[in-house]
């Protein structure tokens, strides 16, 4: 499911809003997710699962074409873990 398309399902399933608000509440949500992670903070949606971001250390790594070493900046990177009722879902 794209952004897209989940905006369609949520505007079919509440006809008294707008396709343009649940487009901004979409947004919204999103960008609060966003913005959250981008401060450090750890995101949870009860039931679905929750979003932190983890360190990578910089290390010495290789280039797989010509075998030279390079050097890895350190980095930020998103993490996602599944919620038990998220993973008793898709187990069933």
């Amino acid at each position: 499911m794209i952004r897209s398309e989940l905006v369609q399902k949520l505007a079919e399933e509440n006809p008294h809003l707008y396709q343009r608000d649940v487009e901004r509440i979409v947004a919204a949500i999103f960008d609060e997710i966003i913005e959250a992670m981008a401060r450090g903070d750890r995101v949870e949606l009860r039931g679905f699962g929750a979003f932190s971001v983890k360190k990578r250390e910089a290390r010495v790594g290789r280039n797989p074409r010509t075998g030279e070493t390079v050097s890895v900046d350190e980095k930020h990177v998103p993490f996602f873990k599944a919620g038990k009722l998220l993973r008793e879902r898709l187990n069933s």
